[in-house]
């Protein structure tokens, strides 16, 4: 039968017990895999020398905010981050048809050997996450980006599995001595933000083969909220997670300055969990700037930015009034709600009720673009 969208969120997650991993991880690592042992106040994560409280902050959608907490049980999370079943009730319960799944790993071990097997493992099991209905839940594979020919073989891996993207760390990174820690969020902070100050960015020619892979295979390209580390601490948590939103500018405009998203058309890349309102500001800048100063700089560009990011660059929000309101700006045409489940920012289990608030006024036209038809067709839904 053909199922009809009406909601497709462009953002939610997994969070899957850290159990999870001696179940997909290569044999040879299996006795390695985390452990989980409980306390009194909290589960505890046992994992290459260290035990430390388990985080659950990003898992606790529908919890009140004077409850929230870093630390806690496994049975303090949101069943749906890790119980396929249970999270499409409560996709009903909240309303949407479809959602494009995040994650979830890849694991933060020292050993380079098995951080990079890890991240095959988190695939494979959002693959299997997503099994559970293939007409609602779509899932975004995660790659290292360490070495070219690697990440392209498994792109390949991951379109095979049915994944319909893959998320990449903001910037290339080198291994070694980043993956260092042996707590749980460096692997998943890594993944996510690679190193800002890398040799490597993704301008280089040398990334040209993945881009060209990419498009071959329909897969589109995200970063996700990696720009900056967000601190667990009181005084610099908020600090924070403001600024991961805005560093996210900064590999946009990589790709578009020196000419990636010229060179590449069909190239899609998108910035999650963001929010989408500073990519108009962003686009304005840049074609200001350009204009002034592409002739010494010898700009590649035919034309100015903000064409780039219109052709190419797509990017989520949870409540961002400011976008919705710059909607027909240069640089914030293609943006696409999302619920952001289960993490603090999400809007379940009350997020039909938001997207009525957020969109008042809104034409239903417009507003149908944003909260489906755009990620729809981005994500190959359906």
């Amino acid at each position: 039968m053909t199922r009809t969208y009406n909601i497709v969120d462009a953002d939610a997650h997994v969070n899957p017990p850290p159990t999870f991993w001696a179940d997909y991880l290569p044999a040879k690592f299996k006795d390695r895999a985390p452990v989980v042992e409980a306390g009194d106040d909290a589960d505890y994560i046992v994992f290459e020398g260290s035990r430390k409280k388990m985080n659950i902050s990003g898992a606790l959608a529908g919890t009140k905010d004077e409850n929230w907490k870093v630390e806690g049980k496994l049975s303090d999370t949101a069943r749906g981050g890790y119980e396929a079943s249970v999270r499409l009730k409560e996709m009903d319960l909240d309303g949407m048809d479809a959602s494009i799944i995040f994650g979830g790993g890849p694991l933060g071990s020292k050993d380079p050997e098995m951080f990079l097997a890890s991240f095959e493992a988190y695939n494979r099991y959002l693959a299997d996450f997503c099994s559970a209905d293939p007409k609602r839940l779509f899932g975004i594979g995660y790659l290292p980006m360490h070495d070219v020919p690697d990440a392209i073989r498994m792109l390949r891996d991951a379109h095979r599995l049915g994944l319909r993207g893959v998320n990449i760390p903001a910037f290339p990174f080198t291994l070694g001595g980043a993956t260092g820690r042996s707590d749980m969020p460096a692997g998943m902070m890594l993944a996510m933000k690679g190193d800002p100050d890398s040799a490597r960015q993704y301008d280089n020619p040398e990334f040209y083969p993945f881009w060209e892979a990419a498009i071959e295979l329909g897969m589109p390209i995200t970063i996700h909220l990696g720009g900056r580390t967000v601190r667990m601490q009181h005084d610099r948590f908020i600090t924070d997670l403001v600024m991961s939103k805005f560093s996210m500018a900064e590999p946009i405009a990589i790709l578009v300055t020196n000419g990636v998203f010229q060179r590449y058309p069909d190239l899609r890349f998108v910035s999650v969990e963001s929010g989408v309102g500073w990519m108009p500001f962003m686009a304005d800048y840049m074609d200001k700037t350009w204009g002034r100063h592409r002739h010494w700089t010898k700009s590649p560009l035919n034309n100015p930015p903000s064409f780039y990011m219109d052709q190419c660059v797509y990017g989520s929000f949870i409540h961002d009034s400011v976008g919705i309101a710059t909607r027909h700006l240069p640089g914030g045409k293609n943006i696409m709600w999302s619920s952001d489940y289960p993490h603090s920012e999400s809007t379940y289990p009350k997020s039909k009720e938001m997207i009525a608030k957020l969109f008042d006024g809104v034409p239903e036209s417009e507003k149908q673009d944003i909260i489906c038809n755009r990620a729809k067709k981005l994500f190959n839904v359906g």
